[in-house]
């Protein structure tokens, strides 16, 4: 009787796919996981990029090289425009807790050259937007919500004052 026990295979695959299936679903949540933080670095990513290129547009008086400061209204609505792709802020959020905090929007002036055209007898302004942005796992509702990671994207442009 315990031979025939042990030579029987009814159950083998039943108990192969009761060990391999954990590892399977870690494997497929995982990706997941993964894809959604690539997606979602992408996001902020060109944020930063349309917030700079937005802030390069702006007049050469809303740059002040001599302190390295950027004038209060397109600090904002630079910063809206990244978050929310308005300038107003009344945009849909790109991603779930984003806030304006988060983005800072800075400028440094170049004077190591003699530049022409637009440029001739001052100094280059180029403005950064940079973003910090904490990563919310898209299984967040499951536990798994450590903040601990970011999302990090910086941009520059020379302020061009058209």
């Amino acid at each position: 009787m315990l031979r025939k026990l042990i030579k029987n295979q009814y159950g083998a695959a039943a108990v192969e796919m009761a060990l391999v299936t954990p590892f399977l679903m870690v494997l497929m949540f995982g990706s997941f996981e993964l894809g959604k933080y690539f997606w979602d670095n992408h996001i902020v990513t060109k944020a930063v990029r349309d917030g700079a290129r937005y802030a390069s547009r702006q007049a050469f008086s809303n740059f002040d090289c001599a302190t390295e400061t950027v004038a209060a209204g397109v600090e904002t609505s630079t910063q809206n425009l990244t978050r929310t792709s308005t300038l107003d802020g009344t945009g849909t959020v790109r991603l779930s807790g984003w806030t304006n905090a988060m983005i800072t929007v800075d400028v440094t002036c170049d004077n190591s050259g003699d530049y022409t055209s637009i440029y001739s007898g001052m100094d280059v302004p180029v403005v950064t937007v940079s973003a910090d942005v904490p990563y919310t796992s898209l299984f967040g509702s499951l536990g798994f919500t450590d903040a601990t990671f970011s999302l990090r994207a910086q941009s520059e442009a020379t302020v061009m004052g058209i």
